[in-house]
């Protein structure tokens, strides 16, 4: 029997960057357990982890990090170098259980891949997401993980729909 992962878990949180076949089924329930992704967009995560899969991360321009508790993987987030610049970086995609949230996952996620970015020569992370009202936690999220709103595109996704754009410049951390 399989037990649902939980936030409350006293197992450790462990982060994994090998992109498996299973992946893709590993992506598509984070991403639908979340609520927010329409199944079209639920289609886009799954075929990132295609991509990766058939040319791997540097010629598919897409690194995966997955955080994985108990052995069961809780979040995942995708992201990669934007092409034509010296060491901006896109974060694509960014989902945690919906069982597992509103307890750090999320933040712990993010900070490692904005961790694996630095270490890689990477000084700034770009984040697009819609600016709808059912976006505010996302955008609430990313501004507490200290993310500004540098942009916002009128109507980009559909007449209404406004594209919200963040960037974080990324420092060295302090040694401990």
């Amino acid at each position: 029997m399989n037990a649902e992962p939980t936030a409350a878990s006293t197992d450790p949180l462990t982060f994994r960057t090998t992109v498996s076949p299973d992946d893709r089924r590993v992506v598509r329930s984070l991403v639908e357990s979340t609520g927010f992704f329409n199944p079209a967009e639920v289609d886009v995560a799954v075929e990132l982890v295609e991509e990766h899969l058939a040319k791997g991360a540097a010629a598919s321009g897409y690194w995966f990090v997955f955080a994985e508790r108990g052995g069961r993987a809780i979040g995942y987030a995708c992201y990669g170098p934007i092409a034509g610049t010296q060491a901006s970086h896109d974060l694509f995609w960014i989902a945690v259980d919906r069982s597992c949230q509103a307890a750090g996952i999320g933040r712990l996620l993010l900070g490692e891949v904005e961790r694996r970015i630095y270490e890689h020569g990477g000084r700034r992370v770009y984040i697009e997401t819609s600016n709808r009202d059912q976006y505010v936690p996302t955008r609430t999220f990313y501004e507490r993980c200290d993310y500004l709103r540098e942009a916002i595109l009128r109507d980009f996704y559909a007449p209404g729909d406004d594209k919200a754009i963040y960037v974080k410049v990324l420092e060295p951390k302090p040694a401990s």
